[in-house]
């Protein structure tokens, strides 16, 4: 399978949004005491989306019972285990849709950004994710040190991977169910996004970016350290690039920066 990076600078156009109803959507939220963000992105969420699975992790406030009354058909899983990647993976393993968009709970990513996503996957990838630093795409919320964090994590991300990425560290993605089954994730925290990109990557997946505006959460605190979250990013990096040498040591394994006939980047190729 051949893993393409396409970079999405438009908006979806009138066929692409036609194209919407295209399989059963599902969006997963992980929460911790949200309580004060969450109607609100309930409330903006798309009709075309079938499923919401909210996964809640420890909240000591009222999160749950604010979805609930907000949407009393959301799918609620308690998730004992501490983190986002965590939260994640219990909410992918509950989601019942053939499309799955993981989305945050305060209110930074908007749900309406989701159909670009949908339509990209409709079109043929695998997998979309969301860039802030990209044409269209922009952030009113990172902090000029977690930008400093970001741009120095991508650069390594696509040096070892012969990537052309813009964005890593941003959780707003979405993906085919069928591609879960080559994505065995472990990661427990803020890192699971890293370890999405890389693994989608080595296994071979089509892949897109799509331009994402990212505002500042609406209410409280972020759960998100910089320097811890940004150690266990790059421990996720090392770790994966160790396994990645070796499947490319093997005979068919993986070939780095090609270009398709018509000039499309290929990130990675894997044969298998």
């Amino acid at each position: 399978m051949t893993s393409v990076l396409r970079t999405e600078t438009s908006l979806v156009s009138n066929s692409a949004r036609s194209d919407l109803n295209a399989g059963k959507i599902s969006v997963v939220i992980p929460t911790k005491n949200e309580a004060a963000n969450i109607a609100w992105v309930l409330r903006r969420m798309p009709p075309t989306v079938h499923e919401i699975v909210l996964v809640d992790g420890h909240s000591s406030d009222d999160t749950v019972e604010v979805a609930t009354r907000e949407r009393p058909d959301i799918v609620v899983t308690q998730e004992q285990r501490r983190g986002k990647g965590a939260a994640l993976q219990a909410g992918f393993a509950a989601a019942t849709g053939d499309i799955v968009v993981m989305l945050d709970a305060d209110g930074s990513m908007h749900p309406a950004e989701i159909g670009r996503y949908v339509a990209l996957l409709n079109s043929g990838f695998d997998f979309v994710k969301g860039s802030r630093f990209m044409a269209g795409g922009a952030s009113t919320d990172i902090t000029a040190l977690r930008r400093l964090g970001n741009r120095g994590l991508l650069a390594l991300t696509n040096v070892i991977y012969g990537t052309r990425f813009t964005d890593l560290c941003y959780g707003f993605c979405a993906f085919r169910r069928t591609a879960l089954s080559a994505l065995p994730l472990s990661a427990t925290g803020f890192e699971i996004e890293t370890e999405l990109v890389v693994r989608a990557t080595t296994a071979g997946l089509r892949i897109s970016e799509v331009p994402s505006v990212e505002s500042p959460r609406r209410s409280g605190q972020s759960n998100l350290r910089t320097f811890r979250d940004g150690q266990r990013v790059l421990w996720t990096l090392l770790r994966e690039r160790a396994s990645f040498r070796r499947v490319s040591a093997r005979p068919n394994g993986i070939r780095l920066t090609e270009q398709t006939s018509n000039g499309d980047n290929v990130v990675s190729s894997l044969d298998r």
